[in-house]
């Protein structure tokens, strides 16, 4: 047996329980909502230290390629980075997921599957529980980490445990779905656990058990990873393989029907962070039970969250509240009522689609910029660049714009005439011209971008090259 757990990281899901601060682009497992880290970066902390851990393995999207890159830069981790070409649900991921490390590293290594939105902070508690169901992999089981709940909540599955398997591992009779209040006071009162969604396996007998379940999503998986192709540091999945996988989570495609589900009581703390409600219980909070990210004043106001990018906000006489600000919008809601605003985001699709996909901040792989104002025929825009990016060869047929230089060096070239621009110098690029952005120095670019013109999407950009390979838009 490897004495090395390979983790493997999910990082799908759009975290609409969390909007406006979660959309589409930048979903929650991406945000620091806790601190100077997101939860996808102190997922991959925790699972750091080549004592218990080998190099990690993370299953993205295409669109958030860049971001996982760019936040593991930021906290010196390496990984190997899949690529699905659609979502098909965690099933599917997982699978790819260990098939990859399967012919990476053997059938037999222990791979630690892992949502990246989920917050631990009992690291050693977590390693230990880790280390355990290391021990139940071996005796060729399939390991969740079980919760040992500390009140009976609702919002979580559980488990039922049966008879110890190995040391620190037992079992599992059966999985309950999210019960009603009364059962889940009945379900803590006889020692079941929450259901973490978190498993250990080795990558072998995980893709045997889910191949007796369902062959031809295995099949179809093993060939998008054979035939997937690297881009940029990245492996692509083949696509036309992986959509005929079956989309199912990986509880209904195998955990539900297997006979070789264990679990490791765990004593952690933890949670899945799936509503504004659990980012207040796991953030400080003043004498009233009152928690805030960003500036806040509460009066005769008793365990409300106020989460603020930058207006003061003030609470007088209410409780029980999530109030959260953007630049762009502002959310009133019951803290603990996720189901709520996922129905409100779903309604938002239908006539306001962009507030539920992009931020006014947008990330790319160069950089990101911002809109400060935006009219009729015009738009102005922060550009931030990193050093060595680059936007793509592009052009325009609605709209013209002028750079202005406020931080750095930009290279800029219109029509195959480049021209070097410093701190407060500016350039105007016509509409329809060939242009290009690039940052040749050793700090961030920052500009100013003023856009005039008929039209002024981000679809009105028709890339000609791009070191990024993204597609023309």
């Amino acid at each position: 047996m490897s004495t090395q757990i390979v983790p493997l990281i999910v990082c799908g899901g759009s975290g609409t329980r969390l909007w406006p601060a979660s959309r589409a682009s930048r979903p929650k497992q991406f945000l620091p909502l806790f601190g100077d880290l997101s939860t996808f970066q102190e997922t991959m902390r925790r699972v750091s230290g080549a004592d218990v851990f080998g190099r990690p393995v993370i299953v993205t999207n295409q669109d958030h390629r860049f971001l996982v890159a760019d936040q593991l830069l930021s906290i010196g981790v390496e990984a190997d980075i899949v690529l699905e070409p659609e979502a098909r649900d965690s099933g599917p991921a997982i699978a790819a997921g260990a098939a990859f490390i399967a012919a990476r590293d053997g059938a037999k290594t222990p791979v630690l599957t892992l949502a990246a939105d989920h917050r631990v902070r009992d690291i050693e508690g977590f390693r230990a529980a880790c280390v355990a169901a290391r021990r139940g992999a071996a005796k060729k089981s399939i390991v969740t980490f079980g919760v040992v709940p500390n009140q009976p909540a609702t919002g979580y599955g559980y488990i039922e445990v049966g008879e110890p398997l190995t040391d620190g591992v037992m079992k599992v009779r059966r999985f309950v779905e999210k019960p009603d209040a009364e059962t889940a006071t009945r379900y803590v009162r006889e020692g079941y656990l929450w259901n973490s969604g978190n498993f250990l396996f080795e990558a072998g007998f995980f893709l045997a058990e889910y191949a007796r379940c369902e062959p031809e999503t295995v099949e179809a998986v093993n060939e998008a990873v054979a035939k997937g192709k690297l881009d940029l540091g990245f492996l692509r999945l083949d696509a036309e393989a992986f959509a005929r996988c079956g989309k199912r989570s990986v509880d209904y495609a195998v955990m539900e029907k297997t006979q070789a589900a264990a679990v490791v009581p765990a004593s952690f703390d933890w949670s899945d962070v799936g509503s504004w409600g659990a980012v207040r219980e796991l953030s400080p909070q003043d004498e009233a039970g009152n928690a805030m990210l960003g500036e806040a004043l509460f009066v005769n106001a008793r365990n409300n969250l106020v989460s603020s990018e930058r207006q003061l906000v003030c609470v007088v006489g209410l409780d029980d509240l999530a109030v959260i600000t953007t630049g762009d919008a502002v959310l009133v809601a019951r803290r603990d009522d996720a189901a709520g605003i996922k129905a409100l985001v779903e309604k938002l699709k239908q006539s306001h689609n962009g507030l539920t996909q992009d931020h006014l901040q947008s990330f790319r792989p160069w950089g990101h910029y911002k809109s400060l104002d935006l009219g009729a025929r015009h738009q102005v825009k922060r550009i931030v660049v990193k050093p060595g990016g680059q936007l793509s060869l592009q052009k325009h047929h609605h709209r013209s714009e002028h750079w202005i230089v406020v931080r750095g060096v930009a290279n800029v070239s219109i029509n195959g005439q480049i021209k070097t621009l410093h701190e407060n110098e500016s350039i105007y690029i016509p509409i329809g011209s060939t242009h290009r952005l690039e940052n040749p120095g050793k700090i961030e670019l920052e500009l100013i971008e003023v856009q005039t013109g008929s039209y002024l999407g981000e679809d009105d950009i028709i890339r000609i090259e791009d070191i990024y390979n993204r597609a023309a838009s």
